[in-house]
């Protein structure tokens, strides 16, 4: 039985995600790997299916009913593998954009180094940003910039989905109602790592927008997650962390 877990939730990447599957499988590393696929209605769930005889009992899938949202596919991939006793579990995409290598970095992190949390960072070295218009730069390092002013976190990569979780950060973490599912989530998970007390740390690694795929971003997203900074900060000042 494996110790890590990568979970990559999917809506129509059927163009990335056998190379994105075979990729992570020769990094060094025994890595399992679960897809929460959202009905895809161009095949992917069947493509992984397909890999499944090849990669017995490594590779797995969930498959959910309709478009749900982003977090809440984590949120089901994280109980998933702590249901089935992972002890360092992935969030990443299934475009390319975060660097598969750097999976072993990210557990580097966390397996040697004592973090809790490895967050795949755009921003701690500059901006490390590929095939993005500079509009969609700004807009990212600037919401970053916000969530720290709002929130108090130490983080320069607020917004980033590429993470290692201990277990136990996600099983305290869990007990609580994640409200968010867009980018929204993705600086809750994060903020409430941190008020609990865990240690958080950035990775540096180069994003590189997809090349292959539709970008699954919209206006509400970022909408929600402006609007729900001000909440988290909000409701922390109203309850107790431990």
């Amino acid at each position: 039985m494996s110790s890590y877990l990568v979970i990559i939730p999917t809506y129509n990447e059927k163009e990335n995600i056998e190379a994105i599957i075979r990729k992570t499988f020769s990094l060094p590393k025994a890595l399992h790997i679960l897809i929460v696929d959202d009905g895809s209605p161009d095949g992917t769930a069947n493509i992984v299916k397909g890999l499944q005889k090849e990669f017995p009992g490594r590779l797995h899938i969930e498959e959910r009913t309709g478009k749900l949202g982003l977090g809440t596919a984590y949120v089901h991939g994280f109980k998933w593998g702590l249901k089935n006793g992972y002890e360092f579990l992935f969030e990443m995409d299934a475009d390319f954009s975060h660097p598969p290598d750097d999976l072993i970095n990210l557990l580097a992190a966390c397996e040697d180094q004592g973090n809790d949390v490895a967050i795949g960072s755009r921003y701690v070295t500059g901006v490390n940003v590929v095939n993005w218009p500079m509009s969609r730069v700004l807009m990212s390092y600037y919401a970053s910039a916000y969530v720290r002013m709002i929130t108090g976190l130490k983080i320069r990569d607020c917004t980033a989905g590429f993470k290692c979780f201990r277990a136990k950060v996600l099983d305290r973490v869990l007990k609580d109602n994640i409200r968010f599912v867009g980018y929204a989530f993705q600086i809750e998970m994060k903020f409430r790592a941190w008020k609990y007390g865990f240690k958080l740390v950035e990775v540096p690694i180069i994003f590189t927008d997809r090349t292959m795929g539709t970008s699954k971003m919209s206006g509400g997203i970022f909408f929600e997650a402006f609007f729900g900074v001000i909440w988290l900060k909000v409701n922390s000042w109203f309850r107790k962390w431990k």
